[in-house]
């Protein structure tokens, strides 16, 4: 059975830093898979945030540019997200999952992150 785990998340004041990670257990080969972080915010929809490939090419959603970098450790089975420069607008709820257009087999339980002073 595979799951993946979020973890890192909490309340931060704006222009502070949280590394998420997301840890992959069970029969996942999860160096194959693209890997992406997604997050939604209460009454929206969700969105992804960014997400890195196998061969470790990134993509990033416009209003995390410059600021959030993902990264993979194929070896622990785990994703992270270095957020810097944190505004109130990315609170949200983040998830992992195994995919870059939200049709991932395998989702995280999610991790909370809110940004206020």
């Amino acid at each position: 059975q595979v799951q993946l785990v979020e973890s890192g998340g909490g309340l931060v004041q704006p222009g502070g830093s949280l590394r998420l990670s997301c840890v992959a257990s069970g029969s996942m080969l999860f160096r194959i898979y693209t890997m992406g972080w997604y997050r939604q915010a209460p009454g929206k929809q969700r969105e992804l945030v960014a997400y890195i490939t196998s061969g470790f090419s990134t993509n990033y959603a416009d209003s995390v540019k410059g600021r959030f970098s993902i990264s993979r450790d194929n070896a622990k089975k785990t994703v992270y997200l270095q957020m810097n420069s944190l505004k109130p607008e990315d609170t949200a709820v983040y998830y992992c999952s195994n995919s870059y257009d939200g049709r991932g087999d395998y989702w995280g339980q999610g991790t909370q992150v809110t940004v206020s002073s």
